[in-house]
């Protein structure tokens, strides 16, 4: 396996064990790949859920570059939803899997297909 294949289970895993989400495998690949290189660097791979900068960043490219979605309020709420789905507490938060979790939240899934 690849090291982005290893990623993607661990990702999946993430999912089901501290969100009880059973991961759409081809989704979650999609999106993965969509992250780029930044899966690899271990400071970009996580989001940090206190850091206003990181939330405004995961707005800006991902919500509305990415997803096309509006900017407004609902963004935001969406983020928040996700990122205590994924629990606060939880300090390693994958910018994968969150991605995965907004694209689901959404409703935009089919951005990937």
């Amino acid at each position: 396996m690849s090291k982005r294949d290893d990623l993607i289970v661990k990702y999946a895993a993430d999912l089901k064990d501290k969100c009880g989400v059973a991961a759409d495998m081809a989704l979650l690949t999609k999106v993965t790949i969509g992250c780029g290189p930044s899966i690899y660097n271990p400071d970009a791979a996580t989001v940090s859920g206190s850091q206003q900068s990181e939330l405004d960043t995961v707005k800006n490219n991902f919500l509305i570059k990415k997803l096309g979605l509006k900017d407004g309020p609902d963004l935001d709420k969406g983020i928040d939803a996700v990122l205590e789905k994924y629990g606060k507490s939880n300090k390693n938060k994958y910018r994968a899997v969150v991605y995965y979790l907004l694209a689901v939240h959404f409703k935009k899934e089919s951005v990937y297909k």
